[in-house]
């Protein structure tokens, strides 16, 4: 019965296209041949974080095998080696810092290349520090009914500091990557609140400590809340889960989330070699594809599948942390002190608000915190900030890969940002500070900072001059 099937269709598929014209025959055959996978097996990288769910999702729920692909998620020790392996070509692409491109691009470290096509998340961030450090800075935050309004800022650590200072000891926190979002976050908080974090003076100086009150060192996310509890740091920002493991594991206080401290910010991207990608257009458009669908899941109907997407990640070849600690932020709620829960509905956000779109204006931003610090000691033109983005964000690949799916019926085009965008947001004070971001006019918005760089300044023999 199957051979006569088989034939049937073969006579079927042979008349059809015996009646159709040549020409539509010829169309259809070469665009076949233009999706043909150029690479179907991919290794993929990560770090333990929370965010690099669209990736999990993605192979969990069979989309990665939709396109054709045959994916292994691996695990990396920390961001300096993912993207060594990225370059080197040991791994096809990976779950990144959104910053963390464009130190490669400008020779910070690593010299490489990377472009981004995918946002895998916005927000996922916060700020923790130890006990001792958060009874200190209890008596100068504001409370209302028995509980410390938020957001918290750190001019409330600024006696804490002095206290250290008086002691002679240095005050300690932890970042995961030099050219990193958490650096860049933790530098934003503590200099709004008018504490000096540090500039960097390369290639001379890559402590990112001349002159800096809080002293900032990297440490990879999953060994912050140990690292802490020794007493090395006193406080750290990272990814989940891990200032929600500070807190059950009654060691630390989370102070403010990034949503907080700059709402809807990019987080973490998928990040593969430029080499690559030109080498392998349809494969990357099939990653994206995929990553989009897993991303669509996470944020469907309020979330309803976040429960689900938090068993998967709680599995050790992904995050590996308690149900319970994942669940906490990714469920729409973020614990700060012990039993002090609220609702923070896009903590982690990964589809909903074009979240996913490589936003050329989130590449502006992360240039201007490493101008700001010193990564970039020297001035840039306004021109120089977008061509630069423009070198590493592909939202061109990544509408399509949205118009594939919208033709496949796996999505609406209007889940999607219109053919007319720009990818410039409008002009946001959404940040703690009120300090307006126009990504037209990164020297305008530098130069409103009373801490960091600006205009033609730089660092020298470990002085800033003009």
């Amino acid at each position: 019965m199957k051979q006569t099937g088989r034939f049937t269709i073969k006579k079927l598929v042979t008349a059809l296209v015996a009646v159709a014209a040549v020409s539509t025959f010829s169309f259809a055959t070469s665009a076949y041949a233009a999706e043909k996978l150029e690479k179907e097996s991919l290794k993929l990288g990560f770090i333990k974080l929370t965010d690099m769910a669209p990736l999990a999702i993605a192979l969990e729920k069979g989309y990665f095998e939709d396109e054709g692909l045959s994916v292994q998620l691996e695990a990396q020790a920390n961001w300096k080696v993912l993207l060594d392996r990225v370059v080197s070509g040991e791994l096809d692409g990976a779950h990144m810092l959104a910053t963390l491109p464009f130190g490669a691009s400008i020779g910070y470290g690593t010299k490489a290349d990377i472009v981004s096509a995918f946002t895998l998340t916005l927000n996922g961030d916060a700020i923790t520090v130890s006990n001792d450090v958060w009874k200190q800075m209890k008596p100068q935050i504001p409370m209302k009914d028995g509980k410390p309004v938020h957001p918290i800022k750190a001019d409330t650590l600024k006696p804490v500091l002095e206290k250290y200072k008086s002691a002679g000891k240095p005050f300690n926190m932890a970042m995961t990557f030099p050219v990193g979002t958490h650096n860049m976050k933790l530098r934003y908080w503590l200099a709004a609140g008018g504490i000096k974090p540090g500039f960097y003076a390369p290639p001379e100086d890559t402590s990112g400590q001349i002159d800096a009150e809080a002293m900032l060192s990297v440490t990879p996310p999953p060994q912050m809340p140990a690292t802490m509890d020794s007493g090395t740091i006193v406080g750290y920002c990272v990814g989940e889960p891990w200032n929600q493991q500070a807190v059950f594991k009654g060691i630390g206080v989370p102070v403010i989330s990034d949503y907080e401290l700059m709402k809807n910010s990019a987080e973490k991207i998928f990040g593969v070699n430029k080499e690559w990608a030109d080498k392998n257009p349809n494969t990357h458009k099939a990653v994206i594809k995929a990553l989009i669908r897993a991303s669509m899941w996470l944020d469907a109907e309020n979330n309803k599948n976040r429960n689900e997407g938090v068993e998967m990640l709680s599995q050790k070849q992904y995050v590996g942390a308690d149900y319970e600690v994942l669940a906490n932020s990714m469920n729409g709620t973020f614990e700060y002190e012990k039993g002090d829960k609220r609702d923070l509905p896009d903590f982690n956000v990964f589809f909903r608000h074009n979240g996913s779109y490589p936003y050329y204006s989130d590449a502006v931003w992360s240039l201007t915190q490493m101008r700001r610090w010193g990564q970039i000691n020297e001035y840039k033109t306004d021109a120089w900030y977008l061509e630069t983005a423009k070198k590493v964000y592909r939202p061109d690949i990544y509408m399509a890969a949205a118009k594939a799916l919208v033709a496949e019926g796996k999505a609406k085009a209007g889940d999607f940002p219109a053919d007319s965008e720009t990818g410039i947001k409008p002009p946001s004070a959404d940040f703690i500070d009120g300090i307006s971001f126009d990504a037209t006019k990164p020297n305008d918005y530098l130069s409103k900072f009373p801490i960091g760089l600006k205009g033609k300044q730089k660092v020298v023999s470990g002085k800033v001059v003009e």
